[in-house]
């Protein structure tokens, strides 16, 4: 079974939440504080994506979010903020998270953000060549981990595709659209902004001075380049 943990004090949307999981063949796991949810996590290490509510009565969600980020690279996580919070969507997304679905949110878009998430972190088959070198890093596809200067640098499942996708294009300007398409997929319904929030990040990762960047670079008014 599946496992998804889902962090929201409000029972009623937990509840909600929960029924639904199970309707889509994925087994829930729940909590109603940061404090539970990180125990949880810690007695389920197969759990593999985490749903997590901003607004809790202990620890708040981007909270939860660095602290699971801080032990955990691979797991997928999605923030479930308020509708009218902007800067909870760019919080998140910087603090590690993977994704956000905004409240309210149907089952249907809610399932299939789970379904995309799981989609990377695990299952898919892996791909025939191992090592992707542009130096100073190497990206290795199967076991999912990158080195720069031969240090390992922790990615996020989204991250990790972002970084691929740039690799296997070196000196190729990819729109924000073709990003989006490539890491989320077609069928996936969400805001370029992402997009740009999780450059930011990699940038603060992988540059040697990220408000100069020299190996992610802007191609002005359509996207972005690895720039070798």
């Amino acid at each position: 079974m599946k496992k998804v943990l889902v962090l929201e004090d409000e029972s009623s949307i937990r509840g909600f939440v929960v029924i639904n999981l199970r309707r889509s063949g994925y087994e829930p796991i729940e909590a109603e504080t940061g404090e539970q949810a990180l125990a949880q996590l810690r007695a389920n290490p197969d759990i593999r994506v985490a749903l997590l509510d901003v607004m809790l009565p202990d620890i708040d969600g981007f909270e939860v979010c660095r602290r699971i980020r801080a032990t955990d690279s691979k797991i997928g996580i999605i923030m479930l903020t308020a509708k009218s919070q902007e800067m909870d969507k760019v919080t998140g997304l910087m603090t590690g998270a993977d994704d956000y679905v905004t409240k309210p949110f149907s089952p249907a878009e809610l399932t299939a953000r789970i379904d995309a998430l799981f989609r990377r972190t695990g299952g898919a088959d892996e791909p025939e060549q191992d090592t992707i070198c542009n130096e100073p890093f190497r990206l290795n596809t199967r076991n999912r981990t990158l080195e720069k200067n031969g240090e390992r640098i922790r990615l996020t499942q989204i991250e990790f595709s972002i970084t691929k996708l740039f690799m296997e294009n070196p000196g190729k300007a990819l729109s924000r659209e073709d990003i989006f398409k490539a890491v989320w997929g077609r069928e996936y319904d969400g805001d370029l902004k992402t997009v740009d929030v999780n450059i930011r990040r990699l940038r603060i990762k992988l540059e040697d001075n990220p408000t100069q960047p020299t190996y992610i670079t802007t191609v002005w008014g359509f996207g972005y380049k690895w720039g070798f």
